[in-house]
């Protein structure tokens, strides 16, 4: 699962006992050569997305980690790019890699929960970050968002689709989450990360008690699974536009 270049058993071991935060502090250096990081192919089929969408003037990556969708974000914006994240760690290897891109780009140290931002973009990514965020924290997350987009703005973000249960990805699955509440019943301070917390049909309603209207988009780099249903998709959440001759509050 990991390459050599990757954290070591007592390194993820460390990591595991402290907070989210200081976690990701001590693993930034090594995290792009971890599983965790959002597979390229993920990332390039949202880019080729929101491409056929775009162009967008700002963009924001929510949760940005070492900045892998800052990368999709230069592509698709023309203006400026920013990365919000809560671990000093990571947007310090973030600010280090070297990116050819026109697009200004700018980080800046905050929680996902309070974001520091007007209503000042078109568009807001994230990717892979949905799990450090318990599902009553969900409708805090989304009227943030919300309330940093510009009317009309998108918040978009990729969705595989669960494992069948019985497949050895279910077990995996269900086998860490199980690993996860006992460490956090067990030992402070807690370390939020649930792979099977996050659901997209109730996903989808608190975007829309957030005031966002969703559309689900497959992702067709992916393919099908045997019922039909895409194996990934992209969620389009959007910003209602004012009615034409009304006055914003």
């Amino acid at each position: 699962m990991f390459s050599p270049e990757g954290p070591s058993l007592r390194e993820l071991a460390v990591q595991a006992l402290s907070s989210v935060e200081r976690g990701y502090d001590l693993l930034a250096p090594k995290f792009d050569h971890t599983p965790f990081r959002t597979p390229d192919s993920v990332l390039d089929a949202v880019a080729a997305a929101l491409e056929r969408m775009g162009p967008f003037d700002t963009g924001l990556d929510l949760c940005c980690g070492t900045g892998a969708g800052i990368d999709v974000l230069t592509r698709v914006c023309r203006h400026r790019v920013t990365g919000v994240d809560f671990s000093a760690g990571m947007l310090a290897v973030a600010r280090e890699r070297e990116r050819t891109a026109r697009t200004p780009v700018s980080y800046v140290r905050a929680d996902a929960r309070a974001l520091p931002f007007a209503p000042a973009f078109d568009l807001v990514v994230s990717f892979g970050a949905f799990g450090h965020f318990l599902p009553r924290e969900l409708p805090g997350l989304f009227a943030q968002v919300h309330d940093v987009l510009r009317p009309g703005g998108a918040f978009v973000f990729p969705v595989v689709a669960p494992p069948r249960p019985g497949t050895w990805a279910y077990w995996m699955l269900l086998g860490f989450d199980a690993v996860m509440r006992v460490r956090n019943a067990v030992w402070r301070p807690p370390f939020v990360m649930y792979y099977r917390a996050f659901r997209l049909g109730e996903v989808r309603r608190e975007l829309e008690r957030a005031g966002l209207a969703v559309e689900l988009t497959a992702l067709p780099e992916f393919g099908q699974r045997r019922d039909g249903s895409p194996r990934v998709r992209m969620v389009v959440a959007r910003r209602s536009q004012p009615a034409a001759g009304s006055v914003n509050s």
